[in-house]
């Protein structure tokens, strides 16, 4: 064998624990939600944007497309960790298609349901995806309020 077959035998070793690691601390959910965040990014020109720094120092950003007070884009960024990414994916998910108004309500539990929950040392994360939602909101609404000039 050769030096460069050893290294990629051992990425591959390496890939594998990683992945076994992950299916026993994570739901399938989980684990398909920050593998593939399809909303990840940002939305030019948004009507609401959200912005959190988290308790672990993860920060997200959730931005928002609203016409007619349907959410009809919703993006999120996040410098976090997996559970970090897979709350703002499932939770922008979550919001497209619906009312603001029915979205005041949003919860975290609401959100770990969604994910079929998260190991109890990651559940801040669904807290910092709401809490960035929530934040958008308050944005959204505080603009619509002012006069137009």
């Amino acid at each position: 064998m050769n030096k460069d077959t050893d290294f990629q035998d051992m990425v591959k070793d390496l890939q594998r624990k990683i992945d076994r690691d992950e299916e026993e601390t994570y739901s399938k959910k989980v684990i398909k939600e920050y593998r593939n965040p399809i909303n990840f990014g940002f939305i030019e020109n948004p009507d609401a944007t959200g912005q959190v720094k988290g308790p672990c120092n993860d920060t997200m950003r959730i931005d928002l497309r609203i016409k007619d007070n349907i959410v009809h884009k919703a993006c999120f960024w996040t410098d976090g960790c997996g559970a970090s990414i897979a709350c703002g994916n499932m939770l922008t998910s979550m919001i497209k298609g619906k009312n603001i108004e029915e979205l005041d309500s949003i919860s975290n539990e609401q959100l770990l349901d969604a994910l079929d929950g998260l190991p109890k040392e990651h559940q801040h994360c669904a807290k910092l995806a709401v809490d960035t939602f929530q934040s958008a909101l308050k944005h959204f609404k505080k603009k619509r309020k002012r006069p137009e000039i």
